[in-house]
């Protein structure tokens, strides 16, 4: 089943794991298995193993999920941008003169690489997309609220999980509000050309912080006015573990431990 969304980026992100079709599992099974997957693929560090996770986590998140592969795709969008300009980084290197397998030249100085180099930052970057997409398996999946009980119950700090709630959902009090702004904005031709697109942003940066000063106020009082002491109390659903998802995980990982030996 897709669901559809209007809204790009984070905000996209929350209203995704509130209508998953994962939604009902164990939050602390998909929190295990997705730091589990995530441990596996970084310390087994072969591009079999991290293609591996990739391919079987959009899998899980198309058939279990309900999430169209089209729009998994546009979410991995943004981080692999990130990665690939990240292994390129990794990939070339400056030379006064030509060195390596390939060169450009820049008249002063040239771009260098080399085949080593290259297989060295695409595993890399899988590696690392293989780890986006254990830690998107959670974000997708698992909601704000459940996720910080996860942590009450292996004994984190309150403060901190308090404050990283909260934190997260003033990002989208934010994102909301710019929205807002930017539409405003755009109906004004605010955006015309650059030097009034660059007088807009300073005057909707200058807006947004005032307001997000003053909702930050406002939220503070209505949290008051329903008996905030401190604690943030959350109503959990109780979510039952089966032992058919414990079957699969065990099966999931021993594949690739498997995989890991024989790609070694």
């Amino acid at each position: 089943m897709r669901h559809a969304h209007h809204t790009h980026g984070v905000r996209s992100i929350d209203h995704l794991a509130y209508t998953s079709g994962m939604g009902g599992w164990n939050p602390a099974f998909k929190t295990a298995l997705a730091l589990g997957t995530l441990v596996i693929c970084l310390a087994a560090d072969r591009p079999a193993v991290s293609a591996a996770v990739i391919l079987a986590l959009a899998a899980l998140q198309k058939a279990k999920g309900g999430l169209a592969l089209h729009d998994y795709l546009g979410l991995l969008r943004v981080p692999l941008a990130f990665l690939l300009l990240g292994g390129l980084a990794v990939a070339c290197d400056l030379s006064r003169v030509p060195a390596g397998d390939w060169s450009l030249s820049l008249h002063w100085f040239y771009v260098c690489a080399g085949a080593d180099s290259v297989r060295f930052a695409a595993a890399l970057v899988l590696k690392s997309l293989g780890a986006v997409s254990a830690l998107y398996l959670l974000a997708l999946t698992t909601t704000a609220c459940e996720f910080v009980g996860v942590l009450r119950r292996l004994h984190l700090p309150g403060l901190l999980t308090e404050l990283m709630y909260l934190i997260y959902r003033f990002v989208f009090v934010l994102l909301d509000t710019h929205g807002r702004m930017r539409e405003a904005a755009g109906a004004r031709l605010g955006w015309r050309d650059f030097r009034t697109s660059c007088r807009s942003f300073g005057g909707t940066a200058a807006g947004l912080l005032l307001v997000a000063l003053r909702k930050s106020r406002a939220y503070y009082d209505a949290m008051a006015a329903r008996g905030y002491d401190g604690g943030l109390a959350f109503l959990e659903e109780d979510k039952p573990l089966h032992a058919p998802q414990l079957v699969w995980m065990a099966a999931f990982w021993a594949a690739l431990i498997l995989l890991r030996i024989l790609t070694a």
